[in-house]
């Protein structure tokens, strides 16, 4: 796994912040810079074209703010490892990005070296942050309802889930592709947090009948 490549899109309105960042990947083989969006249509327009592995996403962008281009990929079904990278280490804006489906929320004044190796753990698959952003995050307090931050169609695609249904089957019954499906199932796999399809069953059925 640690030999893969992967394509990445960078998302920054600074263009000296993308050509930063475009260096400090070339440091590593692993990674082809396929993209660079100015903002979030662009971003829209280019994920749609590429389907990249990884998206560097900036927060604070003229135009579309991250927030928003974030939502739009997701609600899109991009499938790529979407990153914050940003100035912000704001409690409001890192709970709204991950909230909104991002995998992994990095401050632009971290060491070039760290910066790398999460970039690197982000894009196989793991869940990285900041050492301010990881200190928020445990101390966030648990909804009384987590099934609150589901968005609606990710409720859809949980109740497909607990009737049984197949990512197959769940994409005929809403009209949607199975990779879609897949980025719902991982969405509230962590919004819930737990690890498997059975164990988010179990608590929707709870949450049901509460």
């Amino acid at each position: 796994m640690n030999n893969r490549h992967f394509t990445v899109m960078l998302v920054d309105d600074h263009p000296l912040m993308r050509r930063g960042i475009r260096q400090l990947l070339e440091l590593n083989s692993s990674f082809d810079v396929v993209a660079e969006a100015n903002n979030g249509t662009e971003a829209l327009a280019e994920a749609r074209r590429l389907s990249p592995d990884v998206i560097l996403l900036d927060l604070h962008m003229k135009g579309m703010s991250g927030l928003d281009t974030l939502k739009a990929l997701r609600n899109e079904g991009i499938a790529a490892r979407i990153l914050v990278l940003t100035v912000s280490d704001a409690r409001s804006d890192i709970y709204a990005m991950l909230d909104a489906g991002a995998d992994g929320y990095l401050l632009k004044d971290s060491e070039p070296e760290l910066l790398l190796q999460q970039i690197i753990e982000g894009s196989q698959g793991q869940n990285v942050y900041s050492r301010i952003v990881r200190d928020y995050l445990a101390t966030r307090g648990h909804s009384a309802n987590p099934f609150q931050t589901l968005t609606e169609r990710e409720l859809d695609v949980l109740q497909e889930v607990a009737r049984g249904l197949s990512n197959k089957e769940i994409a005929l019954a809403l009209h949607i592709s199975e990779e879609t499906v897949k980025v719902h199932i991982r969405n509230f796999l962590r919004k819930l947090d737990v690890r498997s399809r059975v164990a988010a069953t179990v608590l929707w059925l709870e949450n049901k009948h509460s």
